[in-house]
């Protein structure tokens, strides 16, 4: 497809500063959903910045035709590179901008404008760069496929008139669409005004067009690839013991599904098409069905015995679609998805068809009993459903007026118990302590502190292990071998994860104040490539981090190189072999400007750009700085890997004791700029190189060739400084050089003062540069790795355990509202901080309870860990009934557990699975998405328990069929391998209540 205009139709363009006001004018237009805009190749767009700006109407640096070329895979399909990069590959202008671009400057021949949609997707309005490409196809031919792409935004409507057109499908013959993702599961597009993002479309995909019979029947009741394949046409498996794919980031989903399916009550109601003769297509409230029908669906192949596993695609596009914050594939809460399905399936099969409006009553002092059957047939009159018959109990709560003792009570139905778990007021931490005793190994401390302390809590809970006083405590978080974040003493532990590596250091003096005779100076480690970094632009040498950090105080007069350099000596002692009096040789050195040979360039960073992203915004995520440290230590394998020969060390300490110094040094040492090459570039085996350097596998006259023009090169840079002196002198051999460096180690700073001293306005880092070979002769990594465990930490950490009772308990003590949330008292006429308090009445015959694990304030969020005894047989809840027994007739509220839905994993990212049990053979089994294996009962009560559905005794029936024999081997059931949402996922399995 040509774009209009590429044959030479350029118009005349205006002025070049009118061109750039108007296109820099469009450009700032805001995204709306629906809007077209084109990608523009970055370097076309570049150089007509530099024409308009620099340039005239015959100036040479004329951009030419509009070129996407780069952005293309090739010119024969032009179909997009993969991850392309915004504002580095391409550009992204509005319609109005392209179309003058475009008839200004014109388009390469037959190249298709890349036109794209604005989308709004959940949260957020982009340009949609890469759309959904699928297939398209008739049922009665399903080899014959063509390639479509279509917008998320786009309705499936699009998609059915795109396969009209192009199969030449008559706009009177009627047709269906199905769509086939690539497991071969197939779905019917009902809706044709959803959107391809609601209908869970996505790129390889295909969609069928079925078109009716003239006799008014359709080909196929399914299509063909709807029929399942051999194995699954053979396979005969017990009813219920099926898996649920996981279509991406929906094991919440799933562990939901699989506790409700093994409800017996519902799952029978189902079974029996019950559902059909109760569908509620007018409420208001409801889903028009389309939920219940979805769910039947779903529970109807799990129950067939002929799936390994179920693929709920269709009954998960229903979700999104009449749940918003379900759409796509971010993560959910499971209790969330099933307080929402439990609605959804009661409005839609709700036997009452129209509401009445009911005034609610208060006690009044009127008995409990009137009160309560009074509350419970009101709730009938307007809810009447098999999810009232079977989850709907009844709550007694009583409000207390703090000012006037006015009391209310009323009673309200609920379909599951939200109970608290106790919370803990301490918290266990672990944290390695580094000691001043440059002799003495890091030692780990477990340690107890308050959950809502401080950082001074922490080390005053240290102090008492280590006899140290707190005010010489410095704690700081380490990650890829920096200082993720020091922390100042009044900040709170919240801030701190259990995952995070917490170094304690000791100072030699507390209370170091900003203006005091000593300050706290951050210690890096790094460690200088061979080469130096000439794809760069610059003569320096890239460097990457190593090792442990250090904090330590350091006597304001004392923060010179040279005396930085003995105190450096003295506290890395313990790893750091010091030269023996025979290497300590003096050296003929050249004065140089430190800067020309160690510039304030590191791993492609320059000094002012480096700096000012590192300044801004501190420290990156963590997982952004992850890639960037595997990159570097690849970079650091592959060079200590690369060893000199024995005839190359030999030849590197020659030139170490004549002529080559030790690169990054100051100027005040009297080092060169230009001295000799780094010896190891021309000894490392063949194929190591780093970033932006020569191959190390040259030949020895292209080496000399090079050495000649660096030589050169300095030798011009030298005559270049203005003032520099040249002279030589003699020194001591040094282990490493020292420089100032920014938060993240990646940028030097200025020298310091004239003295050789270092000047700080804020927190001072410093990084310790080693050379390669000097480091692999001097430093030694294994025993610098090496720490002590103290015997806190061999005492196990005793995991908080409570029952079941317990937490119940604690749901029905009395408890006053916040602030947030005050009742209206009707005597005193203002909203007031009552106290409230809950009782249960009356309960349902399957009985969920909700573990609320995850716990949220004003300071923290978290996950408890807490392990909940619960009961698998003889729950009785007679202890916390107000009801009382009427006749004894009535059956006891005793209950067994029927199915678990467990959480696994912490706030940011977790995955769920569930137990259940069988109701036709009452064998428990484990089910982890589309894998299923049996379980025994011992394995069930975890500390992962999260929703607990108990059955009362007297609704349960005995197994049907006979549970299999404990000595028969016990297969897995699976179709695919188990996915770790938030751990291999998408985006984090962010469990929480509110999410």
């Amino acid at each position: 497809m040509a774009a209009n205009g590429s044959t030479g139709s350029a118009t005349e363009p205006p002025g070049l500063e009118t061109q750039w006001r108007e296109i820099d004018s469009l450009n700032q237009q805001q995204l709306r959903a629906g809007d077209s805009w084109y990608l523009l190749d970055k370097r076309w767009f570049d150089r007509w910045k530099e024409f308009v700006h620099t340039g005239d109407q015959n100036s040479t640096s004329y951009p030419g035709k509009i070129d996407n070329t780069p952005l293309y895979e090739d010119l024969d399909s032009y179909h997009l590179k993969e991850r392309l990069s915004e504002n580095e590959d391409f550009i992204l202008v509005p319609a109005e901008a392209w179309h003058k671009l475009l008839s200004w400057y014109d388009m390469m021949k037959d190249q298709p404008p890349l036109e794209r949609k604005v989308v709004d997707l959940p949260s957020t309005v982009k340009v949609e760069v890469y759309p959904v490409e699928i297939y398209l196809c008739l049922s009665s031919n399903l080899e014959s496929t063509v390639p479509a792409s279509f917008s998320r935004a786009d309705k499936i409507h699009a998609i059915h008139q795109k396969i009209r057109q192009h199969f030449d499908v008559s706009e009177t013959a009627e047709s269906r669409l199905w769509m086939r993702s690539t497991d071969s599961s197939l779905e019917r597009l009902r809706n044709l005004n959803m959107t391809v993002l609601d209908s869970c479309l996505s790129s390889g995909m295909t969609v069928i067009m079925e078109i009716r019979n003239a006799d008014g029947t359709w080909p196929t009741t399914r299509p063909q690839i709807m029929r399942n394949s051999a194995d699954e046409d053979s396979y005969r498996g017990l009813p219920g013991v099926c898996g649920l794919t996981n279509l991406g980031n929906t094991c919440f989903m799933n562990s939901a599904l699989q506790c409700l399916s093994n409800t017996p009550p519902l799952t029978e109601y189902f079974l029996r098409n019950s559902y059909l003769e109760e569908l509620n297509f007018s409420n208001p409230l409801g889903m028009k069905g389309e939920i219940a029908e979805a769910y039947a669906d779903v529970i109807k192949q799990m129950w067939s015995g002929r799936h390994y596993s179920v693929v709920p695609r269709a009954f998960k596009t229903k979700v999104g679609h009449f749940a918003s914050q379900f759409l796509g594939y971010q993560q959910h809460d499971s209790q969330e998805l099933l307080s929402f399905l439990l609605d959804g399936l009661h409005e839609d099969l709700n036997r009452v068809k129209k509401k009445e409006y009911i005034e609610l009553r208060d006690a009044d002092g009127r008995p409990d009993q009137e009160v309560a059957e009074e509350a419970w047939r009101n709730h009938l009159r307007r809810n009447d459903s098999v999810i009232v018959d079977t989850f709907h109990g009844l709550f007694k709560s009583t409000l207390v007026c703090p000012e006037c003792n006015k009391v209310s009570v009323t009673f309200d139905p609920f379909c599951y118990l939200s109970v608290p778990l106790p919370v803990s007021k301490e918290r266990v931490m672990e944290v390695f302590y580094v000691s001043l005793d440059p002799t003495a190994k890091p030692t780990q401390y477990r340690l107890i502190v308050p959950k809502a302390g401080r950082v001074s809590d922490l080390c005053a809970a240290l102090s008492q292990a280590t006899d140290v006083p707190p005010n010489q405590m410095a704690v700081a978080d380490v990650f890829n071998h920096r200082f993720y974040r020091i922390y100042q003493a009044d900040e709170s532990l919240s801030c701190i994860l259990d995952r995070d590596d917490i170094f304690v250091y000791q100072l030699s003096s507390g209370c170091v104040d900003q203006d005091g005779e000593e300050v706290v100076m951050a210690v890096y480690m790094r460690e200088r490539s061979h080469y130096r970094d000439y794809g760069s632009g610059s003569n320096s040498y890239g460097t990457s981090l190593f090792g442990h950090p250090l904090l330590m105080s350091v006597p304001r007069a004392q923060c010179t190189r040279e005396d930085l350099y003995q105190l450096l000596l003295k506290r890395l002692a313990r790893y750091v072999r010091p030269l023996d009096p025979s290497e300590e040789v003096e050296e003929e050195e050249e004065e140089d400007d430190e800067e020309e040979l160690y510039k304030a360039q590191t791993n492609g960073v320059s000094d002012d750009e480096g700096e000012e992203d590192s300044e801004e915004a501190g420290p990156s995520k963590k997982e952004e700085e992850t890639q960037e440290s595997n990159q570097a230590e690849e970079q650091n394998n592959c060079q200590s890997e690369a060893s000199p020969s024995s005839e190359g060390e030999e030849r590197a300490e020659e030139e170490e004791s004549s002529s080559e110094p030790d690169r990054g040094s100051s100027t005040e040492e009297g080092q060169s700029a230009c001295g000799s090459t780094d010896t190891n570039s021309q000894d490392a085996t063949d194929g190591d190189q780093s970033a932006g350097a020569e191959p190390s596998g040259k030949e020895d006259e292209d080496e000399d060739e090079e050495d000649e023009e660096e030589a050169a090169s300095c030798a011009q840079a030298n005559k270049r400084l203005p003032g520099r002196r040249r002279y030589t002198e003699r020194r001591k051999k040094a282990l490493f050089t020292i420089q100032a460096v920014n938060s993240n180690g990646t940028t030097e700073r200025g020298m310091g003062e004239a003295d050789g001293s270092f000047s700080f306005s804020s927190q001072p880092y410093v990084a310790i540069d080693w050379d390669p070979d000097m480091k692999k002769k001097y430093y030694n990594e294994n025993e610098a790795e090496k720490y002590i465990k103290h015997q806190s930490m061999d005492v196990p950490h005793q995991q908080t355990t409570v029952q079941l009772q317990e937490c119940i308990e604690l749901f029905t003590t009395v408890e006053t509202l916040e602030e947030e949330n005050p009742w209206y008292c009707p005597t005193c006429k203002k909203h007031q901080l009552a106290t409230k308090k809950l009782d249960l009445w009356s309960l349902p015959e399957v009985l969920i309870i909700h573990l609320k694990r995850f716990s949220y304030t004003k300071y923290s969020r978290e996950k408890l860990d807490t392990i909940v005894e619960f009961p698998l047989r003889d729950l009785d809840f007679s202890g916390f009934l107000l009801k009382k027994t009427v006749n004894s007739t009535e059956p006891p509220c005793r209950y067994d557990l029927i199915a678990v839905s467990n959480h696994y994993g912490g706030l940011r990212d977790g995955h769920y699975t569930s137990y259940a049990r069988n109701k036709d053979n009452g064998q428990w089994y484990y089910f982890d998405d589309s894998k299923v294996t049996y379980a025994r009962e011992e394995q069930i009560v975890t500390s992962a328990a999260y929703l607990l559905f108990y059955q009362r005794q007297d609704k349960i029936r005995q197994p049907t069929v006979p549970p299999p024999a404990p000595s028969s081997t016990q297969p897995e059931n699976h179709v695919s391998s188990q996915t770790l949402d938030g751990v291999d996922g998408a985006s984090s399995c962010v469990s929480m209540e509110t999410d």
